[in-house]
């Protein structure tokens, strides 16, 4: 009985070891990233990178949910949704800055796609769908803003568990900004279309999957929970 305690708090973390570990987990990944990407240029993999790793850790923090609908063992991981998210978000922030600075030089007229090419005489950005691609990706951090500010239980009390549970669905509105505007320079987008094409992406495929696995986790959740409530059995998670 004794062990079976000690091994309850040995695998129940506090918020600051949550912290910590999710922390690790971002400079881990972000790190492994960089080299998978050695041979591009120091900004294109540094903003693929901290992109990338956003986008791992907001997937981490949509399927703690669903999974712990399904398996009821996993219900202990429900805490770790809110730092997965907070360090999802702040690595987002980082990546629309290396972008901004780094890539469009702060000119929002090529953030937008307006990059008018004198020997094609056309806008190449606007032409490839760059300018939506980045009005999704903003869209998606203005979400993420009020996502990162409200994470927190003091905003929780402010707000009521109601309006804080309705302000946190916006989650599900985040992901999917983050997917498309992430799928368009995946699949869409040809950094310099106008010359000789880059390599294929070797993340394509794993974004497949990881939308993939988090999209048919969050219908079976959606699926389970329907047939409980169907059947007038209370939640168990």
């Amino acid at each position: 009985m004794q062990n079976n305690i000690k091994a309850k708090k040995r695998f129940n973390f506090g918020w600051k070891s949550r912290h910590l570990l999710v922390l690790v987990i971002a400079v881990i990944g972000t790190y492994l990233l960089l080299e998978s990407r050695a041979q591009w240029s120091d900004m294109h993999k540094w903003n693929r990178a901290v992109g990338d790793t956003s986008l791992i850790l907001v997937a981490f923090s949509m399927v703690i949910g669903p999974l712990s609908r399904l398996i009821r063992k996993t219900t202990k991981l429900l805490p770790w949704r809110r730092e997965f998210g907070i360090y999802g978000v702040l690595l987002a922030f980082a990546h629309t800055i290396i972008s901004l600075i780094g890539w469009v030089e702060l000119d929002l007229m090529r953030l937008f796609g307006f990059e008018f090419h004198p020997q094609l005489q056309q806008y190449v950005m606007l032409k490839h769908g760059f300018g939506l691609a980045n009005v999704l990706g903003l869209a998606a951090l203005l979400f993420a803003s009020v996502l990162a500010l409200t994470s927190n239980n003091l905003s929780e009390r402010l707000l009521g568990a109601s309006v804080w549970k309705y302000v946190q669905q916006s989650t599900y509105v985040f992901w999917w900004l983050i997917v498309l505007h992430t799928g368009y320079f995946l699949f869409m987008h040809f950094l310099y279309f106008h010359k000789q094409l880059p390599d294929p992406n070797w993340a394509r495929w794993p974004f497949v999957w990881l939308v993939a696995s988090v999209t048919t986790l969050q219908f079976l959740a959606s699926l389970r929970t329907w047939r409980i409530k169907r059947r007038g059995a209370p939640l168990t998670t």
